[in-house]
């Protein structure tokens, strides 16, 4: 049984200068790659039966099953544990004909056709990409993205098949590419192949062992995703209790969030943000995302006004913000009302993985592909969703985070359980920003979760804040006090409101107690009320 965790796909023109092939590999099989294909494009025949016989011998000596891409003559000549074809290569029922029983071979997909034809094939295992676009390689056909493994990877279902990821992926993309190509169903890849990671590396040894840290990581949930997890023992008394102790935490910890958002409501989130006890910086400059990713405690990237040099920045921040095991709320406004956002949000969900993604119904129906629900600019046409618990819970699914679909109701899901919430006042609909201010909200909340996830309460027990009580905390703080706003004599309409919306978020966070929460559910995966 090979085990194709780190696969490693050689290429001697990618050595530093100076650096022998054969040394590199020794030190990478050294450092932790578990399978080598090794790939000759432009070699004569002579010249890769030599590099071939002697990675081979390299190879057994640390048992790493050799692979050989595109030559069948060679692979049979050293003996190679398998073959790795293209869709222009040998076809797969003659390689099998001329290799001994047991041979590994293995196929390049870039699309469901080509992976259905794989399986009917009976390969062992499929190559989908390319995941990231790539210089170690020409591509004559379009980037998958990480997103789209995920949709190639549910085919794969009830079959023997194994999958490795390949296109790009480096030490800087690897846990966004683990944790984002993991399929609705729960199946993830059973590999990774690199190439220039290690073999442009002068220290090959350590290249491969920074990426193997990050598998054995990822697989034993200690990653970025570990306050992501699913759980189902919520009930609405527990989610208050929990909402109530990230509030305080908030207060008390004041966490740095960055914002990258809209233009028109930068002021009304960093005082919505400040009145939460947390502390905004509103940065959109390249150079400084990775000195504030250190230091923040979440991100907040609302797309609402998406110009050049912000939409740089949203890039790089979110990947910072993921290398740094930070919250990254999205919040994809107007996604639907034109295809320049729409190429930009998934670019951007490609880019990196959010923890929450908050958007209205028109919004989310948008980034899902749906035609149940219309939008028009900002906002969403017609009655909703038929059955908003189902949309919720399957896109928190697809896109491997916490949705939160704002309206009249709300509803915030981590793929597992729903909370339905119905709070809120007509006025805040009243207001510029109110959607903008509502991923500040949580935003702070999530950094609050992630510091709780990380520490003690007073009597030494372990306090568990999770991304999916960041988000239903941000959203009961907005909501509750809109409804306290509203009730004051003070408040005459918009123009009131607001200065008296910034009140109640601060003098809420100071009570550490939630006013009504009206209306709040939670459903399980087989839609039992908790």
């Amino acid at each position: 049984m090979i085990d194709y965790s780190l696969y490693l796909v050689t290429g001697r023109e990618l050595l530093p200068q100076g650096q022998d092939y054969f040394d590199s590999l020794e030190q990478s099989l050294q450092g932790g790659v578990t399978v080598v294909q090794i790939r000759e494009k432009n070699t004569d025949t002579r010249e890769f039966l030599d590099v071939a016989l002697r990675s081979k011998v390299i190879c057994d000596r640390y048992n790493v099953p050799l692979i050989v891409n595109d030559r069948v003559d060679i692979a049979l000549a050293v003996q190679a544990a398998g073959v790795h074809v293209g869709q222009s290569d040998m076809p797969v029922s003659i390689a099998r004909k001329l290799l001994p029983r047991g041979t590994v071979i293995g196929v390049s997909c870039n699309n469901i056709q080509e992976l259905d034809k794989a399986v009917s094939d009976g390969v062992d295992y499929v190559g989908i990409g390319a995941v990231w676009s790539t210089t170690t390689k020409t591509l004559n056909k379009p980037v998958v993205g990480v997103r789209g493994v995920g949709e190639l990877l549910r085919k794969l279902d009830g079959t023997s098949v194994k999958a490795v990821g390949i296109g790009g992926i480096k030490l800087k993309n690897l846990l966004r590419t683990l944790h984002g190509t993991v399929s609705t169903t729960n199946r993830a890849l059973d590999g990774v192949a690199v190439v220039s990671e290690i073999v442009a590396s002068t220290r090959p040894r350590e290249a491969a062992a920074k990426l193997c840290e990050v598998l054995s990581a990822f697989r034993s949930g200690d990653s970025i995703f570990k306050a992501m997890r699913t759980r189902s023992e919520y009930t609405a008394g527990s989610v208050i209790d929990g909402v109530v102790q990230i509030m305080s935490c908030v207060r008390d910890h004041n966490p740095l969030v960055h914002q990258i958002t809209n233009n028109v409501s930068i002021a009304q989130s960093a005082n919505a943000t400040i009145a939460l006890g947390a502390s905004p910086i509103m940065a959109t400059t390249v150079q400084e995302m990775e000195d504030i990713s250190r230091i923040n405690g979440a991100l907040l990237v609302n797309i609402g006004t998406l110009v050049p040099t912000a939409y740089e920045g949203m890039v790089v921040a979110g990947s910072c913000a993921n290398a740094q095991k930070k919250p990254v709320v999205f919040d994809p406004v107007g996604v639907g009302a034109s295809h320049f956002r729409q190429s930009s949000v998934n670019t951007l969900l490609d880019s990196w993985q959010a923890s929450v993604i908050k958007g209205n119904a028109g919004e989310l129906a948008a980034l899902a592909g749906s035609n149940e629900v219309q939008s028009k600019g900002v906002d969403t046409i017609g009655s909703g969703f038929k059955d908003p618990v189902s949309f919720v819970r399957n896109l928190a699914r697809k896109e491997r985070c916490v949705i939160v679909m704002s309206g009249e109701i709300d509803y915030i899901s981590d793929g597992a359980n729903v909370a339905v919430l119905s709070n809120g006042h007509q006025l805040l609909g009243q207001i510029t920003g109110s959607g903008c201010i509502a991923g500040s909200c949580i935003a702070s909340h999530c950094a609050g979760a992630m510091i709780l996830a990380q520490g003690e309460d007073k009597e030494g027990k372990l306090v568990i804040g999770d991304i999916f009580l960041g988000a239903i905390g941000g959203i009961l703080a907005l909501t509750i006090s809109a409804e306290l706003a509203a009730l004051r004599e003070d408040v005459k309409g918009p123009g009131t409101f607001f200065p008296a919306l910034i009140d109640e978020l601060f003098n809420a966070a100071r009570r550490k107690c939630v006013h009504t929460v009206r209306g709040l559910t939670q459903k399980c995966a087989d839609d039992k009320p908790a």
